[in-house]
């Protein structure tokens, strides 16, 4: 079942969490597949390689511990650990990695409605100390979206992970290159960067932006943007050849902003750190919004 929220600007599909992508790596909690501003689609799937599409990232889809699922360390080869939006998760070797398929024991999902917001809330099982809840809600704007989120932390063991959306940005389907302009608010170091994937020198980096001269034919990577300092969660994609610009701000600041993308797909990514004491609780939210850029 997918929910769909519409407005005359926006509309956004959200897959029930027992549907579709049912792999160990997002969040199954207000899975964004899709993203259209006035029937002009926004987003687009992770890859086209003739695999199964649900085992791939799409829309805005989020992950939880993306280096270091949660309970990892403490767990037995052959135990249980957590992915937080998703459920429990088999180990089968010493070294965790986010694309490795695991045998799933799902959370349990629940799901409310209504006209222009969707809450999803997920509740894990106790197991190896921690347990958690999370509930996310996802409310339809004038000219944007906003995911909200609540994580609270009802194991006896502290939780310490973060949390970042994959946005899959792909304006009308534009090909990324030189259409595409990505602009943050804090300048850019590249010398402080943790690492720098770009083979064919095509995408430059400017004093607070990066300019794309054509499509790749091979991935795109840049780690660490704040080079570790704290900066404004936000970036700002301008598609200048359909005039139409896409913005997402956390409400928190971040010492952690990757950028990845290939020819098809360009996906910043801002992270959220988290540390939960039992018993304690922390909220945050990511405000997108769309708009026609002037001429």
């Amino acid at each position: 079942m997918t929910f769909i929220l519409k407005n005359k600007n926006l509309e956004i599909h959200i897959d029930h969490p027992a549907k579709n992508y049912k792999f160990s790596r997002f969040d199954w909690s207000g899975k964004i597949a899709e993203v259209l501003f006035k029937n002009i689609p926004l987003t687009q799937t992770e890859k086209f390689n003739g695999s199964n599409e649900h085992v791939k990232g799409k829309g805005c889809y989020n992950e939880f511990g993306i280096n270091e699922a949660l309970g990892f360390d403490d767990t037995d080869i052959g135990g249980w650990f957590h992915k937080i939006g998703i459920g429990l998760l088999k180990k089968t070797d010493s070294s965790y990695h986010f694309e490795k398929p695991y045998d799933i024991k799902p959370a349990q999902f629940s799901v409310k409605p209504s006209l222009n917001n969707i809450t999803i809330k997920c509740k894990s099982d106790i197991y190896n100390g921690y347990a958690y809840v999370l509930k996310k809600n996802i409310s339809l704007l004038n000219s944007g979206f906003l995911i909200s989120y609540e994580l609270e932390n009802r194991g006896s063991k502290d939780i310490i992970t973060d949390e970042y959306t994959h946005n899959f940005i792909a304006i009308n389907n534009t090909k990324i290159g030189s259409a595409y302009d990505l602009k943050f608010p804090n300048v850019l170091h590249q010398e402080l960067f943790d690492e720098v994937v770009n083979p064919e020198k095509l995408i430059k980096l400017s004093q607070n932006s990066f300019e794309f001269i054509k499509s790749p034919s091979t991935p795109f990577f840049f780690s660490n943007l704040s080079g570790g300092k704290k900066v404004r969660a936000q970036w700002e994609i301008q598609n200048i050849k359909n005039q139409i610009a896409i913005k997402e701000v956390g409400d928190f600041f971040t010492k952690k902003i990757n950028l990845w993308g290939c020819n098809h797909v360009i996906s910043p990514e801002l992270f959220h750190q988290i540390q939960l004491k039992p018993g304690e609780i922390s909220s945050w939210s990511r405000s997108y919004t769309v708009m026609n850029m002037t001429r």
